[in-house]
């Protein structure tokens, strides 16, 4: 099947309030323009010059995603144009965002990284700690930076009780959030692997990849 037609078909099968994040890391731009002449108009990357390069070519309404770890010296490569950042995982990160929005005269929107899953190698924040960085003044004090949500990567397993467990965790934790800060609207979670099952416990953000645009070329 062609890119464009696993867009029309994914696009078409997803609830109306999740939103699709077309995971186009290490594909040519040929690739993401079939996508986005298919109407997709979300795409996200883990690597910040490939996104930079992307994004120098391609139409301009495209709203670009970072979805992997980002290193705080890198940050300023994006920050002229990046919609979201998926991964934060530190307040050092986020003051490192805010700074470098600054001089783009930007609010760049970000979600937490909450680490759900068992395997040592997830990056991540503890709850506790998410909660800690939410209420802190040092947040408060960074202006052009908003944290709009959580971010959960789950195990990587065909194990459906485990995935539920992981994926139900990060919902409760999420609408127990919610009560305290309005700005949190996103949770984003759910992979080609496990998307309709991360949606089915609340995910309104997915990455899909591979179910899009084939396996990937490294």
């Amino acid at each position: 099947m062609k890119i464009s037609e696993k867009i029309k078909e994914l696009n078409a099968s997803l609830p109306e309030e999740v939103s699709l994040v077309a995971v186009s890391k290490t594909k040519p731009v040929s690739d993401l323009m079939e996508a986005y002449n298919a109407g997709q108009r979300i795409f996200g990357e883990n690597k910040i010059q490939e996104m930079v390069e992307k994004w120098e070519e391609m139409p301009k309404d495209i709203e670009w995603h970072m979805i992997g770890h980002v290193q705080t010296n890198k940050v300023k490569y994006m920050a002229p144009f990046v919609s979201l950042i998926h991964a934060v995982d530190s307040l050092k990160l986020l003051k490192e965002i805010s700074k470098q929005a600054a001089k783009h005269d930007r609010v760049i929107n970000c979600l937490l990284q909450i680490k759900i899953a068992a395997e040592e190698s997830k990056f991540g924040m503890t709850e506790k700690e998410a909660v800690t960085l939410l209420i802190s003044e040092e947040i408060k004090a960074l202006k052009n930076v908003v944290v709009v949500g959580f971010m959960g990567m789950a195990t990587f397993t065909d194990d459906q009780e485990q995935l539920t467990t992981e994926f139900s965790s990060l919902k409760e934790f999420y609408e127990g959030q919610q009560m305290q800060h309005s700005n949190l609207t996103i949770l984003s979670m759910g992979m080609s692997g496990d998307y309709p099952l991360a949606i089915a416990l609340g995910s309104n953000m997915v990455r899909v990849g591979s179910a899009i645009f084939g396996s990937r070329n490294y």
